[in-house]
């Protein structure tokens, strides 16, 4: 997008047409959320806790506090006391730059990203099936498929400026057959030719159920699978114990509809499937999610137009916070179990591979809590994330960030629920206040550039990791500093030499390059200057033992899979075919807890509305959290649209409104974007969020949180007088037609938040 500047003020967006990417479109969030930039409530100035009061100081105090406080942890404890957590909206200069000081300086193994509670899953199914992060498929395919099948994707509410492309396809003169899996009747759902609303937890029962079909059908390439792939016997057998009438059991759907869904896949020439948190989030994840890869396995679709996966992100950085290493894996995409990739890391920092942590396996965020927890982690520096409001069971949560042994620091635009925890708040710059580089899902890199200054103090988050890295004078082993780069540019060629010869190549990039061509695909080096449409077309791999990113592990356990065993599996770099048996989620449904609950997003907020809820058109769409069940469980209970509900599982409770919705019988569906820094209350009171009320469990390979698989109950506690807050739009869609559509004025809140400048651009 261009950024509109007027009097030194960002004052309108406006999308680029020849963006490969988004074709000059913006979705609701890109046309109104910038506003939110020129809050009057922005963080301008550095915070430091004192007698318990969080009081405005200078940047030598607060970063003077953090790096004393570093230094004594070190020297009491060493570097596992030290924790890093951090966001999927930074630049990848930013992210390998807390990379290097954490990995090759500090030398913790503790760091990690919110990517762990939305693209984990993708990052961890692409790995076990190819060997190594980064999608195969792009864009592109959209407009060449014949058949989409979109998994637990809700395309059209989290990335709705693609589901316009492919709503062009539909209305075109060549419509591809779309498949949905959601339990939510979604603008996908309404649009697909079959729509499955499998019972949430059973995607792997379901996934295995389609791929039954498809083997007994003959709808397989074989001379694919047997020049590309490892592991078809396996899967056949598997998948053999799951005809569809079994599935229709476990999944509640009906047989007839899973063998229709897999005859229109068999029947593709051109097939392209996309996944999200619909299976992210849910039991078994990665297990789901490679079973969407084996699909496209057995069946050749790679490599070529309309044919690709897209394990989607959540976040618009999210593939960055992956790929330089700030989710704690090695940068580049190097196998942290493999000495060769460790020591070309050192060779590349000049420090010695002893000092970069790669005893264990990188240390997943839920066991950061629990090791802050226990105390063994005793500061934690969270930029650019909201933990208070976005993990799982927060009464928790809010114990482990207040404890008084915790030195926590937040990095951030706003006074987040997280930032009142904390020993030290740091301000920091937004887009459009700050330059740097963002690789979206399908590896296209593009150059945000500098438009505005940031209000007060605030500083780009690059400036703050390098000032931190100086005032603990971190050195290589030739006593030079450890960071040389200075600035944004300087930054981005030391991650391109990171980079170099991995499969995330950005070796061919330059900021003169992407300001003149805008987006860019990587691979981008020698061989490929222009870029990397598609992934695998040769079918070569990057599962070779000694290249790959990782060994895999067990889907059921999450296990590591040994060295030995995995070359002893592939030794030449084949891509694999892992098959899984469905098992039930931990936590079942019962009498006392009737309802499967989900969470998940509506399309005119975006994670905690740090940034929406400031926006009057976004904010004035979806003001307020509601629940939503079925017409056929609101029927059986006496239920009615707007009704005051209270849902509880074992951990809490919250009140919302009732929307009567097109959700599937027996499941609840919260949005999970309403903290409480507006609300008016604090959670103590009835709560809001829906995270008070999901469980502490993660899948075992990929380490994401399960946000849909709680047990819960629901109850009324007062008859409504009018129709729930909930956007009559989208997923959220009202079965009545007596509710009107969404419409209204900007509240006062979002009002109030806007400068002057920014609220003329908004009129």
């Amino acid at each position: 997008m261009d950024i509109a500047v007027k009097d030194g003020r960002m004052v309108g967006v406006r999308g680029r047409a020849a963006d490969r990417v988004n074709r000059g479109r913006l979705g609701v969030t890109d046309l109104f959320a910038w506003q939110a930039n020129a809050s009057p409530d922005r963080l301008t100035q550095p915070l430091i806790r004192v007698d318990g009061r969080l009081v405005e100081c200078d940047w030598d105090t607060a970063m003077d506090r953090i790096g004393a406080h570093t230094r004594q942890l070190m020297d009491e404890q060493g570097p596992s006391a030290i924790g890093f957590y951090t966001s999927g909206q930074l630049f990848a200069e930013e992210y390998y730059t807390l990379g290097v000081i954490a990995h090759g300086g500090i030398g913790t193994n503790h760091v990690d990203g919110n990517t762990r509670l939305c693209t984990a899953t993708a990052a961890e199914a692409l790995k076990e099936s190819f060997g190594c992060d980064g999608q195969p498929g792009s864009y592109t395919d959209i407009d060449h498929a014949d058949v989409i099948a979109l998994f637990g994707h809700n395309m059209a509410e989290t990335q709705n400026v693609l589901w316009s492309r492919v709503l062009d396809r539909l209305a075109g003169p060549n419509p591809p057959a779309l498949i949905c899996v959601d339990p939510r009747l979604t603008p996908v759902a309404k649009t697909a030719t079959v729509h499955l609303a499998a019972k949430p937890g059973t995607n792997v029962a379901l996934m295995n159920g389609l791929l039954h079909e498809i083997v007994a059908g003959g709808w397989i390439d074989q001379g694919y699978i047997d020049d590309h792939v490892v592991g078809f016997d396996e899967l056949s057998e598997r998948v053999g114990g799951y005809p569809p009438e079994r599935v229709a059991e476990i999944c509640d759907v009906p047989a007839e509809k899973i063998r229709e869904a897999a005859r229109v896949m068999g029947g593709a020439r051109r097939l392209l499937s996309t996944v999200l948190q619909g299976f992210y989030q849910s039991h078994q994840a990665t297990a789901a999610a490679v079973q969407v890869n084996n699909l496209h396995l057995v069946r050749g679709m790679l490599g070529r137009p309309g044919c690709g996966i897209l394990q989607m992100n959540g976040q618009p950085t999210a593939q960055n916070t992956r790929e330089c290493g700030a989710d704690g894996d090695l940068p580049g995409f190097r196998n942290w179990a493999n000495d060769d990739h460790v020591a070309e890391l050192a060779r590349i920092w000049n420090v010695d591979p002893t000092r970069i942590p790669h005893y264990a396996p990188p240390t997943h965020a839920m066991q950061m809590i629990r090791y802050v927890e226990d105390g063994s982690i005793r500061m934690l520096w969270v930029s650019g994330t909201n933990p208070a409001v976005s993990l799982p069971e927060l009464r928790r949560i809010r114990s482990v960030l207040s404890q008084k042994r915790l030195f926590l620091v937040v990095q951030d635009i706003f006074l987040t629920e997280t930032a009142q925890l904390a020993d030290v708040v740091l301000p920091a710059a937004a887009w459009g206040e700050k330059t740097g580089t963002f690789t979206n899902a399908d590896r296209t890199v593009h150059l945000s550039e500098k438009a505005v200054e940031p209000p007060g103090q605030a500083r780009p988050d690059l400036d703050i990791f390098l000032d931190y890295a100086r005032r603990l004078d971190l050195r290589d082993k030739d006593g030079d500093p450890l960071v040389k780069w200075h600035d944004a540019d300087s930054a981005f060629e030391a991650w391109k030499e990171c980079s170099s010869g991995r499969l995330c190549d950005y070796t061919g990039l330059t900021y003169a390059k992407l300001r003149e061509h805008g987006g860019i695909q990587w691979p981008c080096n020698e061989a490929n200057p222009e870029g990397t449409e598609r992934l695998y077309a040769d079918g070569a791999f990057w599962s070779d033992p000694q290249r790959c990113e990782n060994y895999g592990r067990d889907l059921i356990t999450g296990a590591p899979v040994e060295p030995s065993e995995y070359k002893a599996m592939n030794p030449s770099g084949k891509a694999v075919i892992k098959a899984a048996d469905y098992q039930p989620p931990h936590e079942q449904t019962s009498a006392d807890f009737p309802y499967a609950l989900i969470t998940g997003r509506t399309l005119y907020h975006f994670h905690t509305r740090t940034k929406t809820a400031r926006t009057p058109q976004l904010q004035s769409a979806a003001p307020e959290i509601w629940v939503e069940c079925s017409d056929g469980d609101a029927t059986t209970q006496g239920f009615q649209e707007g009704d005051l509900m209270e849902i509880t599982t074992p951990r809490g409770k919250v009140q919302a409104r009732l929307r009567v919705s097109g959700v599937r019988d027996g499941v609840l569906f919260l949005p999970f974007h309403y903290g409480y820094w507006d609300a008016g209350h604090s959670p103590q009171d009835a709560g809001r969020a829906a995270n008070e009320l999901t469980l502490t469990d993660w899948d075992p390979a990929s380490k994401q949180p399960l946000f849909k698989t709680a047990a819960a109950a629901l109850r009324r506690i007062e008859r409504g007088t009018g129709p729930a807050p909930a956007p009559t739009t989208a997923a959220s869609a009202p079965v009545s037609a007596d509710v009107p559509e969404t419409v209204g004025e900007p509240t006062a809140l979002a009002h109030e938040s806007l400068s002057a400048s920014a609220e003329g651009a908004a009129r």
